[in-house]
């Protein structure tokens, strides 16, 4: 599909979105953390004809600008029903992958009347299993940072540097503000969020994911009561791209 962005202002923020025409059901999809709209192509090509289909790049993504302050898991829920409340949408079914399944837990566990159905992809939202090597990895970036700021000087623009060269992927794209919020919702969880959901949940799972690995989405399903998993083998995070054929057969099953 040729994505045509418009552009609208929500909670301050001017918001890129699409809307692709279709049939008087309605399905919003979220993208992951460091995504855009253009990331999630395949998932809104595979929803048919039935649907009209809204998605969204959230606030500091793609080509909307940056929000105003530091967001969190829970303030990107807040600008979602924002965003819901603008076209007028009151009952839909949502489709999330990665950071964008996330948020779409506490709107199943806080707005059930909402939700259509609910299609998990990759999700985060269960904080990963700490091993020995990350506390040492940790610690060892902190001490880093404090003598590289002793011999470099504590300003900005060291500190620039030092992540450069130091942070994680995600830290290193992130910039300003985006920064800060990484930093904030790396570390929430909703998994408490996960027995509050009543909805039809499909969880969609790449079995060689790294970033959300395969134990965080048995956590998903045992937590949700109404969920079933499936796992596309051989695929990776972005699980819809790498078995796109697979994913597609299993998502159109489910939604109709």
């Amino acid at each position: 599909m040729n994505l045509d962005k418009k552009f609208v202002e929500i909670n301050g923020i001017k918001t890129a979105y699409i809307k692709r025409d279709g049939g008087e059901k309605i399905c919003v999809i979220l993208h992951g953390w460091g995504a855009y709209i253009e990331s999630i192509t395949p998932i809104i090509n595979s929803v048919s004809s039935e649907y009209t289909v809204y998605a969204y790049d959230a606030p500091g993504f793609g080509d909307s600008d940056d929000p105003n302050f530091v967001m969190g898991t829970y303030d990107y829920y807040e600008f979602l029903l924002a965003f819901l409340e603008k076209f007028n949408i009151d009952k839909a079914t949502f489709i999330g992958h990665s950071f964008g399944g996330k948020t779409l837990t506490i709107l199943g566990a806080k707005n059930d009347e909402k939700i259509e159905k609910l299609v998990l992809i990759d999700a985060s939202g269960v904080l990963p299993k700490r091993k020995l090597s990350y506390y040492l990895k940790v610690y060892s970036f902190k001490i880093a940072k404090k003598f590289y700021l002793l011999t470099h000087g504590n300003d900005e623009e060291s500190l620039k540097k030092f992540y450069k060269k130091h942070g994680s992927d995600d830290y290193q794209n992130a910039d300003g503000i985006m920064r800060k919020c990484f930093v904030k919702v790396v570390n929430e969880s909703t998994e408490e969020e996960f027995p509050k959901i009543n909805a039809e949940t499909l969880l969609i799972w790449g079995e060689n994911d790294d970033a959300t690995p395969m134990y965080m989405a048995e956590v998903f399903e045992k937590k949700i009561k109404n969920s079933g998993l499936v796992v596309l083998k051989g695929a990776g995070h972005y699980s819809y791209i790498d078995d796109f054929g697979t994913f597609n057969a299993v998502l159109n099953s489910f939604l109709d």
